[in-house]
């Protein structure tokens, strides 16, 4: 080997050994910046973020009108945007809560609360600085059940529809229907005219209720009915035949109700009804009476004419 070589040899073997040197001399990044260091977690604890310059804490709170007796549950809030050029605000905070705690910009905001149908609203100028205030709701409740004598009805057998009542019409305006026994209605105050059905006929109870601000009315409707089970039989206590079609009409004529099977089971308001039963071709019928409480079978026996 020449001079030459031997020389190249003994540098690439001194740059070869010199590398471990150099690489522990680099930093975590690339750079001759010393040892390394360990690279910054990122599962590690979140900071919570600063809050926005100028934002503060707003607490609301509902109270009945009149007094100061505070509104504890049924409140749903909305903040709005206060706009003044025609579009439509959108909501910037909401919640549930009997006394919410809003975090707000400063500016012009709408805060809204309602309780059921009830609503109060209120505008609200946010300058940087926390700030308390009070929305005043006028409404109560209403609580309703149904009842013939002294003996309950079942819940699940009665249904009842609100009305506000316009000018001399009774069912001006349907509040809501389908509302369930036990089931708390929160309304503006003001009187209402309230339908009771108990089951799904003629047997109906009607009563103007009055609600009163931060109260609860709690009202029975009692009804005069009873449920009569249906039956074609060959002979009294006989087994009933199945697939037999009933009609249940008023002395005048008008029907009533209608059901198809060995005994159905109808709910009819106290009176005089004409039961007409139809099997196999043919049509049988009696009349029968209905009084208040009293629950029993009709029977209609099929019997040539």
């Amino acid at each position: 080997m020449g001079p030459v070589m031997r020389a190249l040899a003994v540098t690439g073997a001194m740059s070869m050994a010199a590398l471990p040197v150099l690489a522990q001399e680099r930093g975590p990044f690339g750079g001759r910046n010393g040892p390394a260091l360990p690279s910054p977690s990122i599962t590690g604890p979140q900071l919570p973020l600063p809050p926005v310059e100028g934002e503060a804490p707003l607490t609301l709170t509902a109270l009945f009108a009149g007094s100061n007796q505070p509104v504890r549950s049924g409140l749903a809030w909305r903040i709005y945007e206060d706009r003044s050029d025609g579009v439509r605000p959108n909501i910037v905070a909401r919640s549930e809560a009997a006394d919410p705690s809003f975090t707000l910009a400063p500016g012009g905001y709408v805060a809204t609360v309602t309780y059921g149908f009830a609503t109060a609203s209120k505008r609200i100028t946010m300058a940087g600085a926390a700030l308390s205030d009070r929305l005043t709701i006028t409404a109560g409740a209403l609580k309703l059940s149904g009842a013939i004598g002294d003996m309950k009805i079942t819940p699940a057998d009665l249904a009842f529809s609100v009305f506000v009542p316009i000018g001399t019409n009774s069912e001006g305006r349907l509040v809501r229907s389908g509302v369930k026994a036990g089931e708390l209605i929160r309304l503006p105050e003001g009187t209402y005219h309230v339908v009771s059905n108990y089951g799904e006929s003629n047997a109906i109870q009607r009563a103007d209720l009055k609600v009163e601000n931060g109260k609860v009315t709690d009202a029975t409707l009692n009804h005069r009915a009873a449920t009569v089970t249906l039956k074609l039989v060959a002979a009294p206590g006989a087994e009933a035949f199945a697939g037999t079609a009933f009609s249940v009409l008023t002395p005048g004529g008008d029907t009533i109700r209608e059901a198809i099977g060995a005994f159905p089971q109808v709910t009819l308001a106290e009176g005089d009804y004409v039961l007409i039963a139809r099997h196999d071709g043919q049509v049988f019928t009696r009349e029968f009476k209905v009084e208040s409480g009293m629950d029993r079978d009709i029977e209609v026996v099929a019997k040539a004419s």
